[in-house]
């Protein structure tokens, strides 16, 4: 897969602006050990996320986040580099999320994202739906996570039908 720069910056992008097969990559946002226990400890309070010395001992041989957080940070790297800033209309849900590997203190997170396919809505015509695989690839380029997202988008005035 090749990849691209944005046709058009984020913060101008419309549906229009997103074809299938494009595939963007970036970020960085780097995770600390403080980082994975304060999130264990509001969110996901299991030993090998919270305890280093228990978690030294367990399946992962010392601390790592939560799959939660995981995704949480991964999210915060979609929504600061990819999703458009004028036409974002939300998400009905994301599919198939997989944690490869763990997310480990000091470990730095960038994203690729893959368009799957982009079609205007049938039932809401001022709209498009995107689906696009989100993976999150790790300094040494380990596979984190991967999910499908779909998001609504919005389409620019000139291809929305008006209500009369």
């Amino acid at each position: 897969m090749t990849l691209n720069e944005f046709p058009v910056p984020a913060n101008r992008q419309f549906f229009e602006d997103i074809k299938a097969g494009q595939g963007y990559e970036f970020g960085t946002i780097t995770v600390s050990e403080k980082d994975i226990i304060d999130f264990a400890r509001e969110f996901d309070p299991q030993d090998f996320h919270l305890d280093p010395t228990k978690a030294a001992c367990g399946p992962f041989g010392g601390i790592v986040a939560s799959g939660w957080h995981t995704t949480g940070v991964v999210m915060r790297l979609y929504v600061d580099h990819y999703l458009s800033h004028v036409a974002n209309l939300g998400s009905p849900g994301v599919e198939d999320i997989r944690w490869q590997n763990p997310l480990r203190p000091g470990d730095t997170l960038r994203i690729r994202v893959t368009i799957l396919e982009a079609r205007p809505s049938r039932s809401k015509p001022d709209r498009g739906i995107i689906r696009v695989h989100v993976e999150a690839i790790n300094q040494i380029g380990n596979l984190v996570l991967s999910m499908i997202v779909v998001s609504f988008m919005g389409r620019r005035q000139e291809y929305s039908v008006t209500p009369s």
